[in-house]
């Protein structure tokens, strides 16, 4: 028993499909001015951290979107 064929969609509406892929792409994000993207010195030995934990965590974060 063979499978049926997948449908077959034909966009005829060219200006309607792109308004919708544009809106369906926008993301909008609000940044707080005051979070510190660089990581504060330790004091410890070692090579220190470049970025701080928040600044990880909303790169992480937008990965996931």
């Amino acid at each position: 028993m063979s499978k049926p064929k997948p449908a077959r969609y034909r966009t005829t509406n060219w200006p309607a499909y792109n308004a919708a892929l544009g809106k369906r792409g926008s993301l909008l994000i609000w940044l707080d001015k005051e979070m510190g993207w660089h990581a504060p010195h330790e004091g410890r030995a070692g090579r220190p951290p470049v970025f701080s934990n928040a600044a990880i965590q909303f790169c992480l974060s937008i990965k996931v979107l």
